[in-house]
């Protein structure tokens, strides 16, 4: 037997994922014209350390990137918005909400940011506005997030966000050839602060 409707927004979008505005930063959907802001950002082997694939070799592999992109969202399979400077437009990384549970009201999140935009706070304020969003407009209950034990500024900076550890996920991914563990991370609304929290 069918239970009541959901009493929270599904994602309708239509064609592009809606854009959020930020004071630093504003995500955006990812283009044809941003393939080579994504080789910058994909194509530096200490950028994708601990990524699941190699960094990208060329414009054309970073182009195919947009395609597989743009293929993620039209099949609501994953959502990447491209993290972009709100003054001249340029992408300088990106923000991945995946595995979108509307009945059990979690996502997961991921980010990656351009080498040279390390340590500028960019990513804290990338990562507030895609929560906002998440908690205020989708009204999800929970966030997720999964990071290889050795990436301690990702760790460091979810864990300032409010994440918590709830346990290490055994060589649960294959990176360069390598089994790696996952440390498996949650954020409750609840325990979210941020604009519009509690």
């Amino acid at each position: 037997m069918a239970g009541p409707a959901p009493s929270f927004a599904v994602p309708t979008w239509g064609d592009q994922l809606p854009t959020l505005s930020g004071a630093r930063v504003t995500l955006r959907a990812i283009d044809d014209p941003d393939a080579a802001g994504l080789l910058a950002v994909f194509g530096d082997a200490e950028v994708v350390r601990y990524w699941n694939r190699p960094p990208l070799s060329n414009l054309a592999a970073a182009s195919a990137l947009v395609d597989e992109i743009q293929e993620g969202f039209f099949r609501r399979h994953s959502f990447h918005w491209g993290v972009a400077d709100p003054a001249t437009g340029e992408l300088v990384g990106i923000c991945v909400l995946g595995s979108l549970n509307l009945r059990h009201r979690r996502a997961e999140v991921s980010f990656v940011l351009r080498r040279d935009r390390w340590g500028q706070g960019l990513a804290s304020a990338a990562l507030g506005l895609l929560f906002a969003f998440c908690f205020e407009t989708l009204k999800l209950h929970r966030l997720e997030a999964d990071v290889d034990p050795d990436n301690q500024r990702s760790l460091r900076l979810l864990e300032r966000l409010g994440f918590q550890r709830e346990g290490r996920l055994r060589e649960r991914w294959n990176t360069y050839g390598t089994p790696r563990d996952g440390i498996f991370l949650g954020l409750l609304r609840r325990e979210w602060v941020g604009p519009g929290a509690r």
